[in-house]
């Protein structure tokens, strides 16, 4: 029988994490998400901000510990996919772990873009773990137009 070893971070772990895993125990009545089993539901999504910068629309996803080649950025009937995988380089037989927060495995974001968006307009670039994705001109795509609604009485 191998013998637990003291967690010398016991005690110390920030206000946050405490709260999402008393949230998870609730939620699923399980103590810590890594040992569930993954699936596409439960899948890590990287955090992603979109803003517009000037007349473009620009689309930051932070992508640390991912290699370029498993990246993949397609785009499909309007919508831009950035999937690709997050291995994990660890060997985890020998190892212990007292807080694990980060998520490995596939991941898949899909964003759907103003409808006139060309891929031409589209241009990606991957540094120190940040994905940018700058769509030219799509800050100015054509508001939706809005249809009046009828009402009739009973």
């Amino acid at each position: 029988m191998s013998q637990q070893r003291r967690n010398p971070f016991r005690g110390v772990l920030d206000t946050i994490s405490e709260t999402n895993r008393l949230r998870e125990r609730w939620l699923t009545g399980q103590d810590v998400a890594e040992e569930r089993q993954r699936t596409h539901m439960t899948a890590w999504v990287p955090t992603t901000d979109l803003f517009a910068k000037g007349e473009d629309l620009v689309i930051r996803i932070e992508l640390s510990g991912v290699a370029p080649e498993d990246l993949d950025v397609a785009l499909s009937g309007g919508v831009l996919t950035v999937s690709g995988e997050r291995r994990n380089d660890l060997d985890e037989e020998d190892i212990t772990f007292y807080v694990r927060e980060r998520f490995y495995g596939e991941f898949r974001r899909s964003i759907t873009l103003p409808e006139s968006v060309e891929e031409d307009q589209i241009e990606a670039s991957f540094r120190n773990g940040m994905l940018q994705i700058t769509v030219h001109g799509g800050a100015n795509a054509a508001q939706p137009r809005h249809i009046r609604v009828r009402y009739e009485p009973d």
